[in-house]
């Protein structure tokens, strides 16, 4: 009997069977043998979803509103505390110059407009993986859905939505230092005499922080929303106090403005945007945390609420600063009274813990993307809330966070030296969304290419405007966030590249299933169940040769278990698995996980509900084979970049941790491979 006639797709009950073959099964499963195509035909075979709501439409509109508040407004809606003020210090601008002040401003009110409104949540945020946002969730978008190796083109646009995911973690290092100090400086307009403690309070401000993260959001986030709501209030009141004493500031909307200040003095104005900049910083948070409340609420919460108090507030600085030239040292405290410094100051530290808390809690999603997508080692994941799949807690990223943030404090000193490092990691993010945003129109949406380019040309026009500005802050600080970006990037493609390695190194010996069930025909069946996990379906797993070669016996129920991470955020549960029956008793499982979700096979394979499959999850024995990898002189790599896969192979959850398996009920199968 021939090996492609063994195997059988099974359904649930009441779906029909569906025959299918093995050679046809097992190609459409291992990753090596499926031909690419061009990146067109890669990205265009991806199904269009109808609903990109992500089951936001059950919730209260205005309870996501809300919400939105309290997580995706943090960052930008503590921008106003250091952003007008560097852009004033760091280029030596003269406050007392009405060309100035209107100048800037204008190029404030028109970033927000164009970048925010229009890029962002015109366009954007139009580009969601089934309700998820971010750019690695919209580099998914792009990769290619056939396995194997990838075209040249498909390569670099997935390379580059890699850096880009690595530049974000250079954000999430500086975000929470540059804003937490800045709140805190605000005590010197109060008094002096906590000038030399406000290193030690950022430092146990952010430690606290940290330390609170393996709490979970859940209980915290109920708060973070009316606080954010009283911290936009007192912006735009304070803003607004400041611009009814001197109305004439409004017309700096008139972009003419912004073109008389650069006319004034080019140079120094192209490089004064790499300040203006800090205005929409938080501009990625906002299509990052998409998948948390849906596009409508955050563009709810920004027309109605959130850009009317910034604008409110930094016309109102423009005011003040056109008024008393002198306040331009700390212009957003000098526009409360000298009573409400204090107060202010106690809002300023919790807005920007909140927003701190949101760039942390994204490094966390972002992790767990990564090592979906397999961009990045396993590595311990807690979720926090049996409600929300989505908060969850990384410990490894938790503590290398909190040592780069508080190391940023001490060795900066204050956000005036930290802004100089701020800037470069975003804005190059922002670049490489808008290219691979020009991917999606034109490769998924079939737009035509005149239109994507009438679309995405001006928005990178922009966006390159924003990163020529900042280049001259690297040797300032903006190195930092470039280094760490670097350095991800490399070790992300070296994991990736090994494991593709290692994947080769070990396809050499496997066997057909089929051929081996054959060979071991005789061998003796015995009670219970037993799960192999096993990547390749339709080859036979080196721990289930080993047991028929030497212990001559198999399972009553036998199931060969592959877990497939696919290119959306999450699969519905009717989704979830594949069954393909190989002979009576042994079967192939196929369990499909978003890459947004922790893969639980045990809660899987209990849901398993096929005609004739005798199978007790609880009363299982799991399979796992285990490979020592050892750098050697096969063709393949950089012997660097293999040294770097071993340690960060050594390194790696172990496999029965990150799929959740129950460790009185595992048996490991080792074997050593060569790369």
């Amino acid at each position: 009997m021939k090996t492609a006639a063994r195997f059988e797709r099974v359904t649930d009950h009441d779906e029909p069977a569906k025959a299918l073959s093995g050679p046809s099964t097992a190609a459409d499963l291992d990753e090596s043998t499926a031909e690419p195509a061009e990146l067109a035909e890669e990205v265009a075979e991806v199904a269009e979803v109808e609903d990109h709501g992500g089951g936001h439409a059950k919730a209260g509109a205005g309870a996501l509103a809300l919400g939105a508040l309290g997580i995706v407004y943090g960052d930008i809606g503590t921008s106003p505390l250091y952003a007008f003020r560097e852009a004033f210090e760091k280029h030596d601008l003269n406050p007392a110059d009405p060309v100035n002040a209107l100048g800037v401003v204008s190029i404030v009110f028109w970033a927000l407009i164009l970048i925010i409104s229009v890029k962002y949540l015109m366009f954007v945020m139009r580009a969601d993986n089934r309700g998820e946002g971010g750019i690695l969730a919209l580099t998914a978008m792009v990769m290619p859905r056939r396995k194997g190796k990838m075209t040249r083109n498909a390569a670099v646009v997935v390379t580059l939505g890699v850096f880009g995911t690595a530049l974000l973690y250079g954000d999430g290092l500086i975000t929470p230092a540059i804003s937490v100090l800045s709140a805190v400086e605000g005590v010197k307009e109060a008094t002096s005499a906590l000038d030399s403690f406000v290193i030690p309070i950022s430092v146990a401000i952010l430690a606290v922080l940290f330390l609170a993260q393996k709490r979970g959001t859940g209980g915290i986030g109920r708060v973070f929303g009316p606080i954010m709501v009283l911290w936009f209030g007192v912006l735009a009141v304070l803003g607004g106090n400041q611009i009814v004493r001197m109305p004439s500031v409004l017309k700096a909307i008139n972009p003419m403005y912004g073109f008389d200040f650069f006319t004034a003095s080019p140079m120094q104005s192209f490089l004064t945007l790499g300040s203006v900049f800090l205005v929409v910083t938080g501009g990625e948070a906002l299509y990052a945390d998409m998948g948390h409340f849906g596009r409508r609420p955050i563009q709810l919460t920004w027309y109605l609420l959130v850009l009317p108090a910034l604008m409110l507030n930094y016309f109102g600085q423009a005011a003040l600063i056109l008024r008393e030239p002198e306040a331009v040292e700390h212009p957003f405290f000098r526009l409360a009274p000298q009573w409400a410094i204090v107060p202010l100051v106690i809002l300023a530290t919790m807005a920007t813990v909140i927003a701190s808390q949101a760039l942390i809690s994204g490094a966390f999603s972002l992790t767990v993307q990564a090592v979906q997508l397999d961009y990045l080692p396993r590595v311990k994941i807690s979720h926090t809330s049996s409600a929300h799949r989505g908060q969850v807690y990384v410990p490894l990223v938790n503590w290398a966070l909190m040592v780069g943030c508080i190391g940023l404090v001490i060795t900066f000193q204050s956000s005036k030296n930290l802004a100089a490092a701020y800037g470069i990691a975003v804005t190059t993010t922002m670049a490489i969304t808008t290219l691979l945003f020009y991917v999606v129109c034109v490769y998924r949406w079939d737009w035509k290419r005149r239109k994507a380019l009438a679309v995405c040309v001006p928005l990178f026009v922009i966006d390159l405007a924003f990163l020529g500005a900042n280049i001259p802050k690297i040797p300032d600080g903006g190195w930092f966030p470039l280094l760490i970006a670097f350095g991800l990037v490399l070790q992300m493609t070296t994991w990736r590249r090994g494991r593709e390695l290692v994947a080769a190194r070990i396809h050499r010996g496997e066997r057909p299933i089929g051929e081996v069930l054959d060979e071991f025909s005789k061998v003796v069946r015995v009670p219970g169940s037993a799960v192999f996990m096993f990547k390749d379906l339709g080859k036979a797993p080196p721990a289930l040769v080993n047991n028929l070669r030497h212990n001559k016996v198999l399972h009553k129920t036998t199931l060969i278990v592959s877990v497939e991470t696919i290119e959306v955020p999450r699969v519905p549960v009717a989704e979830r698995h594949e069954v393909t029956k190989v002979e009576p008793g042994v079967y192939q499982v196929l369990l499909r996980f978003g890459f947004m979700e922790e893969p639980d096979v045990v809660a899987a394979l209990g849901t398993l509900n096929i005609r004739g499959l005798d199978f007790d999850v609880d009363d299982s024995t799991f399979f796992l084979g285990h490979e020592s990898i050892i750098a050697g002189k096969a063709p393949g790599m950089h012997p660097l970049r293999e040294h770097l896969f071993v340690v960060l192979n050594r390194g790696a959850d172990s496999a029965s941790r990150f799929f959740n398996l129950p460790n009185d009920r595992i048996f490991e199968v080792g074997s050593q491979v060569e790369i």
